[in-house]
Protein backbone atom coordinates (compact mmCIF):
# COMPACT_ATOMS: atom_id res chain seq x y z
CA UNK A 1 0.00 0.00 0.00
CA UNK A 2 2.95 2.56 0.84
CA UNK A 3 4.22 1.29 -2.25
CA UNK A 4 1.81 2.50 -4.37
CA UNK A 5 0.95 5.51 -2.42
CA UNK A 6 4.96 6.47 -3.23
CA UNK A 7 4.32 6.01 -7.32
CA UNK A 8 1.17 8.18 -6.66
CA UNK A 9 2.78 10.61 -4.93
CA UNK A 10 5.49 10.99 -7.95
CA UNK A 11 2.40 11.39 -10.26
CA UNK A 12 0.59 13.76 -8.19
CA UNK A 13 3.28 15.63 -7.40
CA UNK A 14 4.37 15.89 -11.06
CA UNK A 15 1.24 17.59 -11.47
CA UNK A 16 1.05 20.24 -8.73
CA UNK A 17 4.90 21.16 -9.82
CA UNK A 18 3.45 22.15 -13.66
CA UNK A 19 0.41 23.72 -12.26
CA UNK A 20 1.40 25.24 -8.94
CA UNK A 21 -2.65 24.48 -7.13
CA UNK A 22 -3.35 21.28 -5.29
CA UNK A 23 -6.98 21.28 -6.30
CA UNK A 24 -6.49 21.44 -9.95
CA UNK A 25 -3.36 18.55 -9.57
CA UNK A 26 -5.74 16.33 -7.75
CA UNK A 27 -8.63 16.68 -10.46
CA UNK A 28 -5.80 15.62 -12.89
CA UNK A 29 -4.29 12.92 -10.87
CA UNK A 30 -8.01 11.82 -10.66
CA UNK A 31 -8.65 11.65 -13.90
CA UNK A 32 -5.09 9.90 -15.30
CA UNK A 33 -6.61 7.02 -12.40
CA UNK A 34 -9.45 6.88 -13.91
CA UNK A 35 -8.04 6.22 -17.61
CA UNK A 36 -5.39 3.39 -16.22
CA UNK A 37 -8.82 1.48 -14.56
CA UNK A 38 -10.95 1.66 -17.50
CA UNK A 39 -10.54 -1.76 -18.56
CA UNK A 40 -10.69 -3.45 -15.43
CA UNK A 41 -14.28 -1.19 -14.88
CA UNK A 42 -15.35 -3.00 -18.46
CA UNK A 43 -14.38 -6.08 -17.22
CA UNK A 44 -15.77 -5.93 -13.89
CA UNK A 45 -19.07 -4.64 -16.23
CA UNK A 46 -18.72 -7.55 -18.49
CA UNK A 47 -18.03 -10.03 -15.68
CA UNK A 48 -21.53 -8.89 -13.77
CA UNK A 49 -23.88 -9.37 -16.58
CA UNK A 50 -22.38 -12.70 -17.37
CA UNK A 51 -22.82 -13.62 -13.54
CA UNK A 52 -26.21 -12.76 -13.83
CA UNK A 53 -26.69 -14.82 -16.98
CA UNK A 54 -24.78 -17.54 -15.47
CA UNK A 55 -27.32 -18.03 -12.61
CA UNK A 56 -29.73 -18.99 -15.06
CA UNK A 57 -27.76 -21.98 -16.35
CA UNK A 58 -26.62 -23.18 -12.88
CA UNK A 59 -30.26 -22.93 -12.02
CA UNK A 60 -31.25 -25.47 -14.96
CA UNK A 61 -28.27 -27.53 -13.54
CA UNK A 62 -28.83 -27.86 -10.09
CA UNK A 63 -32.94 -28.82 -10.72
CA UNK A 64 -31.90 -31.42 -12.95
CA UNK A 65 -29.05 -32.65 -10.94
CA UNK A 66 -30.37 -31.98 -7.34
CA UNK A 67 -30.52 -35.70 -6.65
CA UNK A 68 -26.91 -36.23 -7.41
CA UNK A 69 -24.16 -34.12 -6.24
CA UNK A 70 -21.16 -35.53 -7.63
CA UNK A 71 -22.62 -35.43 -11.47
CA UNK A 72 -24.02 -31.26 -10.21
CA UNK A 73 -20.42 -30.74 -9.75
CA UNK A 74 -19.33 -32.12 -12.91
CA UNK A 75 -21.89 -30.36 -15.02
CA UNK A 76 -20.74 -27.36 -13.30
CA UNK A 77 -17.32 -27.05 -13.86
CA UNK A 78 -17.58 -28.38 -17.40
CA UNK A 79 -20.29 -25.10 -17.74
CA UNK A 80 -17.49 -22.48 -16.07
CA UNK A 81 -15.34 -24.18 -19.16
CA UNK A 82 -17.84 -24.16 -22.02
CA UNK A 83 -18.79 -20.04 -20.59
CA UNK A 84 -14.98 -19.49 -19.58
CA UNK A 85 -15.93 -18.31 -16.44
CA UNK A 86 -14.37 -17.74 -13.76
CA UNK A 87 -16.62 -17.32 -10.06
CA UNK A 88 -13.64 -15.80 -8.66
CA UNK A 89 -13.08 -13.20 -11.83
CA UNK A 90 -14.38 -10.26 -9.95
CA UNK A 91 -11.77 -10.24 -6.95
CA UNK A 92 -8.65 -9.32 -8.33
CA UNK A 93 -10.14 -5.92 -9.55
CA UNK A 94 -12.30 -5.75 -6.28
CA UNK A 95 -8.77 -6.22 -4.31
CA UNK A 96 -7.10 -3.60 -6.97
CA UNK A 97 -9.74 -0.81 -6.46
CA UNK A 98 -9.76 -1.28 -2.30
CA UNK A 99 -5.76 -1.08 -2.64
CA UNK A 100 -5.80 2.04 -4.55
CA UNK A 101 -8.52 3.46 -2.32
CA UNK A 102 -6.23 3.02 0.51
CA UNK A 103 -3.05 3.91 -1.25
CA UNK A 104 -5.25 7.42 -2.24
CA UNK A 105 -6.28 8.06 1.11
CA UNK A 106 -2.68 7.77 2.92
CA UNK A 107 -1.25 10.06 -0.01
CA UNK A 108 -3.86 12.98 0.43
CA UNK A 109 -3.88 12.74 4.21
CA UNK A 110 0.44 12.49 4.04
CA UNK A 111 1.21 14.94 1.06
CA UNK A 112 4.33 15.80 2.63
CA UNK A 113 5.60 11.97 3.00
CA UNK A 114 4.50 10.82 -0.14
CA UNK A 115 3.96 13.77 -2.32
CA UNK A 116 6.82 16.08 -1.49
CA UNK A 117 9.03 13.47 -0.18
CA UNK A 118 10.03 15.51 2.99
CA UNK A 119 12.53 14.08 5.53
CA UNK A 120 10.86 12.15 7.93
CA UNK A 121 13.07 13.67 10.89
CA UNK A 122 11.78 17.46 9.56
CA UNK A 123 8.27 16.18 9.77
CA UNK A 124 8.56 14.58 12.76
CA UNK A 125 10.23 17.87 14.64
CA UNK A 126 7.15 19.94 12.88
CA UNK A 127 4.98 16.79 14.55
CA UNK A 128 6.27 17.66 18.31
CA UNK A 129 5.93 21.53 18.09
CA UNK A 130 2.06 21.07 16.73
CA UNK A 131 1.54 18.51 19.52
CA UNK A 132 3.44 20.85 22.35
CA UNK A 133 0.76 24.36 20.93
CA UNK A 134 -2.31 21.77 21.30
CA UNK A 135 -0.82 21.04 24.76
CA UNK A 136 0.10 17.46 24.41
CA UNK A 137 -3.12 16.50 21.74
CA UNK A 138 -2.51 14.51 18.81
CA UNK A 139 -3.42 15.95 14.81
CA UNK A 140 -6.21 14.13 13.66
CA UNK A 141 -3.90 14.56 10.42
CA UNK A 142 -0.70 15.59 11.32
CA UNK A 143 0.53 16.80 8.03
CA UNK A 144 -2.26 18.85 7.02
CA UNK A 145 -1.54 20.75 9.81
CA UNK A 146 2.36 21.11 9.39
CA UNK A 147 1.41 22.56 5.69
CA UNK A 148 -0.49 25.35 7.53
CA UNK A 149 2.57 25.96 9.82
CA UNK A 150 4.83 25.92 7.32
CA UNK A 151 3.12 28.04 5.52
CA UNK A 152 2.40 30.21 8.48
CA UNK A 153 6.54 30.53 8.42
CA UNK A 154 6.78 31.39 4.84
CA UNK A 155 4.79 34.46 4.97
CA UNK A 156 6.69 35.43 8.32
CA UNK A 157 9.81 34.96 6.27
CA UNK A 158 8.76 36.85 3.50
CA UNK A 159 7.68 39.82 5.58
CA UNK A 160 10.89 39.86 7.34
CA UNK A 161 13.11 39.41 4.30
CA UNK A 162 11.31 42.57 2.85
CA UNK A 163 12.90 44.89 5.49
CA UNK A 164 15.88 46.18 3.69
CA UNK A 165 17.97 46.40 6.82
CA UNK A 166 17.72 42.73 7.57
CA UNK A 167 20.44 41.88 9.08
CA UNK A 168 20.38 37.90 8.78
CA UNK A 169 19.46 38.10 5.06
CA UNK A 170 21.59 34.93 3.99
CA UNK A 171 20.01 32.82 6.64
CA UNK A 172 16.13 34.22 5.92
CA UNK A 173 16.91 33.51 2.05
CA UNK A 174 17.76 30.04 2.70
CA UNK A 175 15.16 29.06 5.45
CA UNK A 176 12.62 30.55 2.31
CA UNK A 177 14.22 28.06 -0.13
CA UNK A 178 13.45 25.13 2.16
CA UNK A 179 9.91 26.50 2.98
CA UNK A 180 9.26 26.67 -0.60
CA UNK A 181 10.35 22.86 -1.30
CA UNK A 182 8.00 21.99 1.32
CA UNK A 183 4.71 24.36 0.58
CA UNK A 184 1.38 23.25 -1.42
CA UNK A 185 -1.01 25.48 -2.33
CA UNK A 186 -4.19 24.08 -0.73
CA UNK A 187 -6.18 27.28 -2.30
CA UNK A 188 -8.74 26.05 -4.69
CA UNK A 189 -11.93 27.94 -5.58
CA UNK A 190 -11.95 29.81 -2.41
CA UNK A 191 -11.56 26.92 -0.45
CA UNK A 192 -9.38 25.40 1.64
CA UNK A 193 -8.13 22.00 0.86
CA UNK A 194 -6.84 21.75 4.28
CA UNK A 195 -9.87 22.32 6.15
CA UNK A 196 -11.81 19.06 8.17
CA UNK A 197 -15.19 19.78 7.94
CA UNK A 198 -16.08 18.91 11.43
CA UNK A 199 -13.09 20.98 12.63
CA UNK A 200 -14.64 24.24 10.87
CA UNK A 201 -18.15 23.76 11.33
CA UNK A 202 -18.49 27.44 11.23
CA UNK A 203 -17.60 28.28 8.13
CA UNK A 204 -20.25 27.10 5.16
CA UNK A 205 -17.12 26.80 2.56
CA UNK A 206 -16.12 23.74 3.85
CA UNK A 207 -19.56 21.85 3.35
CA UNK A 208 -19.72 22.47 -0.60
CA UNK A 209 -17.40 19.50 -1.23
CA UNK A 210 -18.47 16.74 0.68
CA UNK A 211 -22.34 17.74 0.00
CA UNK A 212 -21.25 17.59 -3.95
CA UNK A 213 -19.67 13.87 -2.96
CA UNK A 214 -22.49 12.39 -0.88
CA UNK A 215 -24.56 13.34 -4.19
CA UNK A 216 -22.68 11.85 -6.77
CA UNK A 217 -22.50 8.62 -4.20
CA UNK A 218 -26.01 8.32 -4.35
CA UNK A 219 -26.30 8.82 -8.59
CA UNK A 220 -23.67 6.43 -8.51
CA UNK A 221 -24.55 3.77 -6.70
CA UNK A 222 -28.69 4.25 -8.05
CA UNK A 223 -26.91 3.40 -11.78
CA UNK A 224 -25.43 0.65 -10.47
CA UNK A 225 -27.91 -0.88 -8.62
CA UNK A 226 -30.29 -0.73 -11.67
CA UNK A 227 -27.91 -2.13 -13.75
CA UNK A 228 -27.87 -4.81 -11.41
CA UNK A 229 -31.57 -5.03 -11.40
CA UNK A 230 -31.67 -5.47 -14.78
CA UNK A 231 -29.83 -7.79 -15.12
CA UNK A 232 -31.44 -10.22 -12.61
CA UNK A 233 -34.64 -9.17 -14.34
CA UNK A 234 -33.32 -10.85 -17.02
CA UNK A 235 -32.60 -14.06 -15.68
CA UNK A 236 -35.29 -14.88 -13.59
CA UNK A 237 -37.94 -13.38 -16.31
CA UNK A 238 -38.75 -17.32 -17.27
CA UNK A 239 -39.03 -18.54 -13.34
CA UNK A 240 -42.26 -16.29 -13.29
CA UNK A 241 -43.44 -18.27 -10.07
CA UNK A 242 -40.59 -16.74 -7.92
CA UNK A 243 -39.63 -13.84 -9.89
CA UNK A 244 -42.08 -11.65 -7.88
CA UNK A 245 -40.67 -12.21 -4.37
CA UNK A 246 -36.73 -12.29 -6.24
CA UNK A 247 -37.37 -8.69 -7.33
CA UNK A 248 -39.09 -7.79 -4.06
CA UNK A 249 -35.50 -8.63 -2.56
CA UNK A 250 -33.66 -7.57 -5.01
CA UNK A 251 -35.46 -4.25 -4.39
CA UNK A 252 -34.89 -4.24 -0.49
CA UNK A 253 -31.17 -4.65 -0.98
CA UNK A 254 -30.91 -2.02 -3.40
CA UNK A 255 -32.94 0.45 -0.94
CA UNK A 256 -30.63 -0.30 1.71
CA UNK A 257 -27.79 0.61 -0.21
CA UNK A 258 -29.10 3.81 -1.61
CA UNK A 259 -29.72 5.02 1.89
CA UNK A 260 -26.76 3.67 3.84
CA UNK A 261 -23.91 4.63 1.24
CA UNK A 262 -24.84 8.51 1.73
CA UNK A 263 -24.80 7.83 5.20
CA UNK A 264 -21.51 6.46 5.23
CA UNK A 265 -20.03 8.76 2.61
CA UNK A 266 -20.87 11.82 4.40
CA UNK A 267 -19.43 10.66 7.80
CA UNK A 268 -15.93 9.80 5.70
CA UNK A 269 -16.19 13.43 3.69
CA UNK A 270 -16.71 15.18 7.38
CA UNK A 271 -13.76 13.94 8.87
CA UNK A 272 -11.48 13.74 6.44
CA UNK A 273 -9.50 17.41 4.64
CA UNK A 274 -11.67 18.52 1.93
CA UNK A 275 -8.44 17.63 -0.77
CA UNK A 276 -9.35 13.53 0.05
CA UNK A 277 -13.07 14.58 -0.21
CA UNK A 278 -12.68 16.41 -3.94
CA UNK A 279 -10.58 13.51 -5.08
CA UNK A 280 -13.39 11.23 -4.04
CA UNK A 281 -15.90 13.76 -5.81
CA UNK A 282 -14.19 13.78 -8.87
CA UNK A 283 -13.94 10.12 -9.05
CA UNK A 284 -17.82 9.56 -8.28
CA UNK A 285 -18.47 11.67 -11.04
CA UNK A 286 -15.86 10.48 -13.69
CA UNK A 287 -17.20 6.51 -12.91
CA UNK A 288 -21.04 7.67 -13.56
CA UNK A 289 -19.67 9.26 -16.86
CA UNK A 290 -17.59 5.49 -17.62
CA UNK A 291 -20.81 3.44 -15.75
CA UNK A 292 -23.27 4.98 -18.51
CA UNK A 293 -20.70 4.94 -21.61
CA UNK A 294 -19.65 0.85 -20.61
CA UNK A 295 -22.96 -0.33 -20.31
CA UNK A 296 -24.54 1.38 -23.15
CA UNK A 297 -21.46 -0.17 -25.16
CA UNK A 298 -22.11 -3.26 -23.60
CA UNK A 299 -25.60 -3.22 -24.12
CA UNK A 300 -25.18 -2.70 -27.98
CA UNK A 301 -23.03 -5.34 -27.94
CA UNK A 302 -25.07 -7.91 -26.88
CA UNK A 303 -27.82 -6.93 -28.84
CA UNK A 304 -26.04 -7.35 -31.83
CA UNK A 305 -24.90 -10.86 -30.72
CA UNK A 306 -28.23 -11.52 -29.89
CA UNK A 307 -29.56 -10.35 -33.62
Amino acid sequence: MAFLSEIFGYILNFFYELINNYGIAIIVFSILLRLILIPITIKQQKSMKKTAKMQEKMKEIQEKYKNNPEKLNQETIELYKTEKFSPFSGCFSAILQILIILSVFWLVSQPLTYMKKVDKQVIEEYRTKITEENNGENASYPEIQIISKIENEYQEVNNQLADENIENREELENKKENLENMRINMEFLGLDLSKVPTQNLGDWKVYVIPVLYVITSFISIKITTIAQKKAKKDVIVQDKENSDEMMESIGQMNNSMLYMTPIMSISIAAIAPLGLALYWLVSNILMIIERLIINKFISSKEDEEDE
